[in-house]
């Protein structure tokens, strides 16, 4: 399972209701922000989430409305937080804005309080462990280095513990073993094998996010296949989608239709422009994909195999 709240979902500018673009996506033990408007600082700390294990940035592009909020952010980070790295990780044309921004304004000292480790991404992994995989991929916007992510569970193979007791495999280390595909020898001599104790392969959560994009074109619906949940912008409705086009933006049809073509179980829209109101932005989208959400600030959704679920706001 994967959680993500927004703390900013207007496109370009702010309005009195949504912040410029940002999410945090929480797994296990994880933090990640995704994207740095102006102001997510304050929504990391309205939202009441803190700043706590938050040393992973990942950038979807480089245009302002995504990353001039690294500067206050990073420097609260740096004076207020027991951070000792901080990993950045977008398009090398991002990272030169990024590092002007913090190495010629926000630190212009020889030395910055934190480690600041800039990556540039490349398309594949991120970054792994035993549970899930974090991947990049190219899309395009208005020049380069334009980047989605994939958050990706590993399959796994559930351990039948009934199975388990009834062959007389001990607790403790056996069990461990054959859990990761290792056979066991018992006291008494016998050999269990992980089929006899191990369930069906059940698929992980699949989760796409990306940001700004012009163009979908079939490494991008391939991508998306059968996502539990895909989010996307929807700057524009489709009465202005050549303004769209022209812009390389995505409208809410555009989204909803590459949602259905790729069986995606729920679509998410954000970064939605101030021209428009919300409910023409959902009913435009909902007309061809009804299990819509259009996000709003400090919306807390749990991505599961059964697609995303929007929490209730406590209070």
């Amino acid at each position: 399972m994967f959680e993500l709240i927004f703390f900013g979902t207007s496109s370009s500018a702010p309005s009195a209701h949504r912040g410029l673009s940002s999410h945090m996506i929480l797994h296990r033990q994880y933090r990640f922000l995704l994207d740095c408007g102006e102001g997510t600082q304050r929504q990391i700390l309205q939202s009441g989430l803190g700043f706590k294990r938050l040393d992973k940035i990942l950038l979807t592009h480089g245009h302002l409305d995504h990353i001039l909020g690294l500067g206050g952010l990073v420097s609260t980070l740096s004076r207020w937080e027991s951070l000792d790295r901080l990993d950045i990780y977008g398009g090398r044309s991002a990272l030169s804005r990024v590092a002007n921004l913090l190495f010629k304004v926000v630190f212009p000292g020889p030395q910055p309080p934190v480690d600041i480790n800039l990556v540039a991404l490349e398309p594949g992994v991120i970054m792994e462990d035993d549970k899930f995989t974090l991947s990049a991929f190219p899309v395009s916007h208005r020049g380069s280095g334009n980047f989605g992510f994939l958050f990706q569970e590993k399959a796994r193979r559930p351990f039948l513990a009934e199975k388990a007791d009834a062959l007389g495999v001990p607790f403790g280390p056996e069990r461990r073993l054959l859990v990761q595909g290792e056979a066991v020898t018992l006291a008494d001599g016998r050999t269990i094998q992980p089929d006899e104790v191990l369930g069906e392969t059940i698929p992980g959560v699949k989760y796409v996010h990306i940001g700004d994009i012009g163009r979908i074109d079939d490494d991008i619906r391939a991508l998306c296949q059968d996502a539990d949940t895909l989010v996307i912008e929807s700057t524009y409705i489709e009465e202005e989608a050549e303004m769209a086009h022209q812009f390389g933006h995505m409208t809410a049809a555009a989204a909803a239709r590459l949602a259905r073509d790729a069986n995606v179980k729920t679509l998410i829209l954000t970064h939605l422009s101030r021209r428009y109101y919300e409910r023409d932005v959902r009913r435009e989208a909902q007309a061809i994909f009804p299990h819509t959400f259009v996000a709003r600030d400090f919306d807390h959704f749990q991505i599961t195999r059964e697609g995303a679920a929007r929490l209730k706001k406590e209070g």
